[in-house]
This record gives structure tokens, sequence and C-alpha cells, in this order.
């Protein structure tokens, strides 16, 4: 049991040290080119934080567990919303960009609806693999345009850079990916095992710890952007990673072994993971910013969604009025909650958090 315990604080300190040089490395990367740090966000760091979910789903998929990548993948996007962007927002609320509710919600809620009908023949085949894998090109391709077109959101000059600094930041960044990738593993390794050693069954450690554990490098990752002022890259590494595990990390599952869907996952698990990106919405457009009540709710809902997994691996009497409670009651009045803040921060035309880059369009 010291073992593993030491196996989990060594995963914990890798992270928190990854973490730190990867946020280092894209924010001066991007500043050498001019991008702002949601575009870093959305791109570079979301890729390397969903590093450790493509080695887990493709390690899977390639062992012929390919419940396990699926069930990665969802429960990776439900912990990134819920408890990454709650987490984050608790210590700082976070900045809002333009951008984010012009585009990239938009299409994190059109991804995490796309699965369900691929699935719906009971897998998600090779041939779909690459298809979303070529989605994700078209979406990288995309931000490439609206970071042309629109310099107030995405793209800004250049500033000059020393000829050394773009090869020392590729070296963080690679060190910091590096650190969170391993520090996941072993963290994922150390708390399964101490799991067991308790009797928390499989089907439990599976929904919760390595889904949780494996993105434990963007929760490191968006609070140490947001302690270090980078709001703006610690929500763009949210929604950026949530499209990059569908697209990228469920791609490439699929392309290493067709993948096929329990359909539990479908009657669940999927629809929970849309809820989840649909919860966005409301809290997206109330005053540019994500309040601290508002992460309150995203972390309260959360611990919502571990009891009911908890009550449903060991089918417990109180499952189903459990999650009647939630829909028929909590869910409705989160819901009457967020509209009525959404109503009153266009009312008082609220303003963006000092330090965004909310700018209107054109300006420069």
């Amino acid at each position: 049991m010291l073992t593993q315990l030491l196996i989990t604080a060594a995963g914990l300190v890798l992270l928190t040290i990854g973490a730190d040089l990867l946020v280092r490395g894209a924010g001066g990367l991007g500043r050498t080119f001019g991008l702002s740090g949601l575009m870093v966000g959305l791109t570079v760091v979301a890729l390397g934080t969903s590093a450790p979910e493509i080695a887990v789903s493709v390690g899977a998929s390639a062992a012929g567990r390919g419940g396990i990548a699926v069930g990665n993948v969802v429960g990776s996007n439900i912990f990134n919303v819920l408890v990454v962007l709650g987490v984050s927002s608790l210590i700082l609320p976070m900045a809002i960009e333009r951008q984010l509710v012009r585009l990239d919600i938009w299409v994190m809620l059109a991804v995490s609806v796309l699965p369900i009908p691929l699935a719906l023949n009971g897998i998600i085949s090779r041939r779909e693999g690459f298809a979303l894998l070529a989605l994700l090109m078209v979406y990288f391709g995309l931000l490439a345009w609206v970071a042309k077109r629109d310099h107030s959101d995405a793209l800004v000059e250049a500033l000059p850079a020393r000829s050394a600094s773009i090869p020392m930041n590729l070296f963080l960044i690679g060190l910091g990916v590096g650190g969170l990738v391993v520090g996941a593993d072993l963290l994922v390794d150390g708390a399964s095992v101490i799991a067991r050693s308790f009797g928390v069954s499989e089907l439990v450690i599976g929904l919760t710890l390595i889904a949780a554990g494996t993105s434990l490098p963007e929760l490191a990752t968006s609070v140490v952007a947001s302690l270090k002022g980078e709001r703006d890259m610690a929500v763009g590494n949210v929604i950026g990673s949530n499209i990059v595990n569908i697209l990228a990390v469920m791609g490439a599952a699929a392309v290493t072994n067709d993948l096929p869907i329990d359909p539990g996952v479908l009657r669940f698990d999927f629809p929970v993971m849309i809820a989840v990106a649909l919860v966005c919405l409301p809290i997206f457009f109330t005053g540019g910013r994500i309040s601290r009540l508002e992460g309150s709710v995203l972390v309260f809902y959360y611990l919502l969604y571990l009891t009911y997994l908890g009550l449903s691996a060991t089918e417990h009497a109180l499952q189903e009025s459990f999650g009647l409670t939630v829909v028929t009651v909590v869910v409705p009045l989160t819901a009457i909650a967020m509209i009525a803040g959404w109503v009153t921060g266009r009312q008082k035309g609220a303003q963006p958090l000092p330090g965004s880059s909310n700018r209107p369009p054109g300006a420069h």
C-alpha cells in the first residue's frame, strides 16, 4: 500500500510540473507567433493535455477493450466541463472570449452529439474513425481561418522574438506533455490498485478513476493557467480538449480497432455528455465570465453524477428515486437559476472581466 501511495504522489507531482511547463511553453510559443491565449488553449494545449486520453484509449482499443476507450472519452468530457471548469472558476472567475460563444461552444455541442448517429448500429467503425480524424483537421483549419480573418480575437501582429525562443518553448511543451502523460499514468495506476484494495469494482474504477485520471492534465493545466492569469487559455483548454477527445481520441481508437458500443452507453452516457455540454450555454452567456457560483454548480453536478454511478454500480434501491429527483427537481431549478442569471446579465450589460481580451469585432 505504501508503494502505491508513493506512486500516486509521484503522479501528482509530475502532473503539476508538467502543467506548469506546458503553460509556459505554449504561452511563450503563442506570443512568439502572435496567437492569443484562447487559440493556444484550443489547439496546442488541448492536444497536449489530451495525450493521456489518446494513449489510454488507443491502447485499450488495440487490446480489444473498446468499452474502456469509449468510456474514457465520455467520462473525460464530463469531467472536463464539470470539474476542470468548475474548480478553475472557484479559484478565479473565468473570462469568456467572444470567439467561444460565436464558434467553439457550438462546435463542441455538435461534436458531442456526433457519436450517437455513428453508434446506432452498435459500432464505430474504422471508416468512421477516419472521418472523425478528418473533421478534426477541418476544425483546426477553421480555427486558422478565423485567426487570419479576425485579428481582434485570435491573431495579432507577432512580436519579434529571439531565434532561441521557439526551440526553447517547443522543448518546454514537449517536456510538459511528457510529464502530464507519465504523471497521469502513475496516478491512475496507483489509485486503481488502492481502490481495488478497498473492494471497489472494476466498473466504478473505469467510470471514475480512469476518466478522471486521464483528465487530470486538463485540470492541472487549467488551474495553473488560471493562477498565471491565462484565463482564456484555461477555458480554451477545456473546450478544445472536449472537441479533441471525440474527434482525435475516439477517432484514433476506432481506426486502431472497431469500437463496439454498449446499448447502455447510448441510453445514458452519451446523453449525459450532451447534457453537460448544453450546461455551458447559459453559463457562457452570462456576462462574459464563469463566476464562482456557476463553478460551484458545475462541481455539485459532478458529485451528483458520481453518486448516481455509485448507486447504479451497486444496484442500490435508491438509484431510481435519486435519478428521478435529479431530473425532475435539481436540473429544472438549476436551469431556471441559470436563465435568470443570463437575463440579469444581459439587462445589466455586464462587462468582461479585467484582463479579458473580449473586444468588439474589428477592434485592434
